[in-house]
């Protein structure tokens, strides 16, 4: 058995050489293409592709902490470049990304030569593990790249700078990155500046807001989160003020400037609606009049500044975003692993939406000018409680056998359970269906795998 071993895969993407090249060539494209079930991190990168730029990642392997140095070797546009590590877990590791033309779109072909620790021994007891998970990476980073692409081939749009609040969460994050390998520039809207060109500290007086003048697009997600604590009655005006206050306060501040932007996207959330039992909601169903759902509808009634000045204004209202990084996703897994089953009778529905798609709808919505007001960002096929469970168990390889009592979340959450877990909302997404968003996920068990790295190989 040779001790250096190969790993050759490629992807059709719908886009010219210089396109795709061009997505992994600019900043932001390592941090997008990092699978979310991996504990990896970015600790250093030079946001650069040419030869002698570097990049450090960290992980875990076993509980150990891994460092991952490694450096460009070749760069060659729109052909191809290549990295090799400097140290790290492998006793070598070059790779090779090359491009070419098909037609009117492009081949992605990656080439990596690896070489495991510990000589033969080492061969022996990890060869198979390394190389699925080697799969798995990059049957999750083509579909993702091809998937990105397509949505800017959808959305064909000239370099936009944007501004987003709440850049650094989980929605934000990935927003942030996903414009960045499209060709745009984000600027982070924060509450106190550290002195860096793109943040603006739009709260902190007249100077700071008048970098937001001559922005395309601004895009506010920021607010307290609502699950991270039980609902005082502190904890309940410190969720509602965070977000209206300071939204009407950013609105009032872009109605002034003298170069609006063209557009402003502002979260919302399908807590608007309330619990609704089996009724079938859209943007046109009437808000409720829970706790969730007043802050929704003044949230929403904040923006009404930009609004009057003459600003395309879009609420977007997030159902349950999934992503193993955060949010209900990362909270299940751990009771999923140990046979946990439904949440109280089961039968609530959830609408939800994949993270790729959440952040999908917002690019859509920009660059959309016939969307405004109310957009329910949520999957095409909400599912009930009692069948996610099921579903994230089937995944897993475990079974839900065990549901949490709906007295018991009460116990423990409080009013939170009732408004985040119990709560029924079966919610479609009928504007983005009528304005042609092509959504990434539809199934909920396709999505999961996707997402948790489950069954993702290539046969080679």
């Amino acid at each position: 058995m040779s001790s250096t071993q190969e790993f050759v895969a490629q992807v059709s993407l719908p886009c010219a050489v210089e396109d795709a090249f061009a997505y992994h060539d600019r900043p932001g494209a390592l941090a997008r293409l990092i699978p979310p079930w991996e504990s990896v991190e970015l600790e250093h990168s030079d946001d650069s592709l040419a030869v002698g730029s570097r990049v450090t990642l960290t992980t875990k392997f076993a509980g150990i902490p891994l460092r991952w140095h490694a450096q460009h070797t070749l760069y060659d546009p729109p052909r191809q470049f290549a990295d090799t590590q400097l140290s790290g877990p492998f006793a070598a590791w070059d790779h090779s990304h090359q491009f070419t033309a098909s037609g009117d779109q492009s081949i992605l072909r990656d080439s990596i030569s690896y070489r495991i620790p510990a000589g033969s021994v080492g061969r022996l007891m990890t060869s198979g593990l390394v190389r699925k998970k080697i799969q798995r990476m990059f049957a999750y980073r083509h579909r993702l790249t091809h998937d990105d692409l397509q949505l800017q081939a959808d959305r064909p749009a000239p370099a936009m700078t944007v501004a987003i609040s709440g850049s650094t969460g989980m929605v934000g994050s990935q927003l942030s990155a996903l414009l960045g390998v499209l060709g745009h520039r984000t600027r982070a809207i924060v509450r106190s500046a550290d002195g860096s060109e793109d943040q603006i500290a739009a709260w902190s007086g007249d100077s700071e807001v008048q970098k937001l003048d001559g922005v395309d697009a601004v895009v506010h997600l920021a607010g307290k989160p609502i699950a991270d604590c039980r609902w005082t009655d502190s904890v309940k005006q410190q969720i509602r003020d965070s977000r209206v206050i300071k939204t009407r306060q950013l609105c009032q501040s872009l109605a002034g400037l003298k170069n609006k932007p063209k557009v402003l996207i502002c979260a919302s959330a399908t807590g608007i609606y309330g619990d609704r039992g089996d009724d079938v909601l859209t943007e046109s169903s009437a808000p409720d009049t829970s706790f969730l759902a007043d802050v929704a509808k003044q949230w929403e009634q904040a923006c009404q500044a930009a609004v009057d000045a003459g600003i395309r204004v879009v609420h977007v209202r997030f159902g349950i975003i999934l992503s193993p990084q955060g949010g209900a996703l990362a909270k299940s897994l751990l009771p999923a692993k140990f046979a946990g089953g439904s949440l109280g009778s089961g039968q609530q529905w959830w609408s939800w939406i994949a993270l790729d798609d959440a952040v999908g709808s917002i690019y859509h919505a920009i660059t959309d000018p016939e969307i405004n007001g109310a957009v329910n960002v949520v999957s095409p096929h909400p599912i009930r409680n009692v069948d996610f469970a099921k579903t994230l168990g089937r995944v897993l390889g475990r079974p839900a056998l065990f549901p949490a009592p709906a007295f018991a979340l009460r116990l423990a959450l409080g009013e939170m359970a009732d408004a985040l877990l119990l709560a029924s909302a079966r919610v479609k997404p009928t504007k983005l269906e009528s304005a042609g968003y092509r959504f990434r996920f539809t199934d909920l068990e396709s999505f999961l795998r996707y997402a948790l790295g489950k069954d993702l190989q290539y046969d080679d």
